[in-house]
């Protein structure tokens, strides 16, 4: 879109062309990743935060998103970094087909499958999938797979000291000639060029990952506190990190919270780096930097007349819906130390040995064990081989919501793992205990008015006075049963 036109495809409906220019001008971070700026004098497109003189209106284009810009002709900037800047433009929030199709080309599908065997995952045909690339960003899935590869390439070109044949290994590409003749084409340098540019590459693999602002850490931190898991996390003032496997890799992460830079910087270790960029994605989802809080914020003013929104608040994630889903089970009907006492348990019993801790135990382990080390019912236990168990096929348990066909696992522990292990934006735990406190206080409230941001709905009626001073009790790692309590009895 011009400065003068309508949104074009993709860019965001509510987005005007005199918005993007009061945020271009004002660098104003909580834009940034929104949409992109390209000027026709350098060629160049940039994030709205650039730190460059800005140039005059008559002389930039605005884009929904990087893709778009670079598809226009233009190459990034290297001062903001475009590759650097939020994922997830607010069009994202709903859990469509588009968005279950982005997110599983960000993890990979696209580089270790077919396109068709990314459409039978979504239950759809290629022409429609196409049909849906072209309508949101104009382009065809196989190109916007690419391009985000060789984004992410960049910024490693940029941060890290990694050869440049690592690069294209950690980007997944699997000959150096293809990743050359791609960053070409797609970011206008070759690889090498960009080097010789200089960079801000530290020792190791450290990566600054960016988020809009505001971005509540602190309910964040002590959220993740009290549920840490001796040698498998390890929290501090302004740090998170975690033992972590994707598939077959292993490796642990410490993300440090640097908010003056609106970004975490992120120290890695992973024994295979061509499964990087799914490792960076998940760790982006379990700390929740690509939600876009002002648009999430707006919606849900005015739901509540009483409802003090806090500015920031992020969902507390989960590596991977199978942990949310045991920490859900393990937790039902017992207090945050008895369901924290009871992971580590089982992380101790059944967890792989790490350089210093454990992992998280693999499915195949928890269903083969007897669990006779855990203090609790015998039918919970039942509950929990049986979840392990279905996840031998991964692929068909990768929706919490669908779990409630397993005995012993009813709607709330499957919404919160939903919540929690996928960072679903949208679920509403109807009779969890924190939000009937809440809206004991607050009054009546219609959830749906909320979607598609019912979680971040739950998330601040967790944290409404009386509640936030016992958040713990009321945003408990557990099933918080109804009233009858026949969720809780499998």
């Amino acid at each position: 879109m011009d400065d003068t036109s309508a949104p074009g495809p993709g860019m965001l409906p509510e987005l005007t062309a005199e918005q993007c220019r009061q945020a271009r001008l004002a660098r104003d971070a909580r834009f940034d990743g929104r949409f992109f700026v390209a000027v026709h004098s350098t060629g160049i497109y940039c994030r709205p935060i650039c730190p460059a003189l800005p140039s005059r209106e008559s002389r930039v284009h605005y884009y929904p998103s990087a893709l778009a810009a670079a598809e226009a002709g233009f190459r990034p900037c290297l001062r903001c970094r475009p590759d650097s800047a939020p994922h997830s433009p607010a069009w994202r929030g709903s859990r469509t087909t588009f968005e279950r199709a982005l997110r599983l080309i960000d993890e990979g599908a696209l580089r270790e499958g077919s396109l068709g065997e990314l459409c039978e995952r979504l239950g759809i045909g290629e022409r429609y999938l196409r049909q849906l690339f072209q309508q949101h960003l104009g382009v065809a899935p196989k190109t916007y797979a690419l391009h985000r590869q060789c984004l992410f390439a960049k910024q490693l070109l940029h941060q890290t000291s990694l050869p440049v044949t690592e690069v294209a290994h950690a980007s997944g590409f699997h000959s150096l000639r293809r990743f050359n003749d791609a960053f070409r084409r797609h970011i206008r340098l070759a690889p090498r060029e960009l080097r010789r540019r200089g960079n801000d590459a530290g020792d190791g693999l450290t990566l600054s990952l960016a988020y809009r602002p505001p971005y509540a850490w602190q309910p964040l931190h002590d959220f993740h506190r009290q549920r840490a898991i001796e040698g498998l996390e390890w929290v501090g003032e302004h740090h998170y990190g975690r033992h972590v496997s994707w598939g077959d890799a292993r490796g642990w992460f410490t993300a440090e919270h640097h908010p003056e830079e609106h970004a975490f910087r992120v120290r890695l270790e992973l024994d295979d780096l061509s499964v990087l960029p799914q490792v960076v994605q998940q760790i982006r989802r379990v700390l929740d930097l690509d939600a876009d809080t002002h648009t999430i914020e707006t919606h849900l003013t005015g739901l509540l007349p009483e409802l003090s929104l806090v500015e920031g608040l992020r969902l507390p994630g989960v590596w991977s819906p199978f942990e949310a889903g045991v920490r859900a089970i393990l937790g039902q009907q017992v207090s945050i130390t008895a369901a924290r006492q009871l992971v580590s348990r089982l992380v101790e019993q059944l967890g792989e040995p790490a350089a210093q801790g454990r992992h998280f135990p693999t499915p195949a382990r928890v269903a083969a064990s007897e669990l006779d080390f855990l203090r609790m019912p015998g039918a919970r236990k039942a509950t929990l081989q049986r979840l392990a168990a279905a996840f031998v096929e991964p692929e068909q348990m990768a929706d919490p919501l669908q779990w409630t066909s397993l005995k012993g696992i009813g709607l709330w522990t499957a919404r919160y793992a939903a919540m929690r292990g996928t960072g679903h934006p949208d679920i509403w735990l109807e009779g969890d205990a924190g939000v009937r406190r809440a809206l004991g206080h607050l009054g009546e409230c219609d959830p749906d008015q909320a979607a598609p941001w019912r979680s971040y709905l739950t998330l601040q009626l967790w944290a409404q006075p009386p509640a936030r001073d016992t958040l713990e009790a009321s945003t408990r790692d557990t099933h918080v049963p109804h009233a009858t309590g026949k969720e809780a009895t499998p």
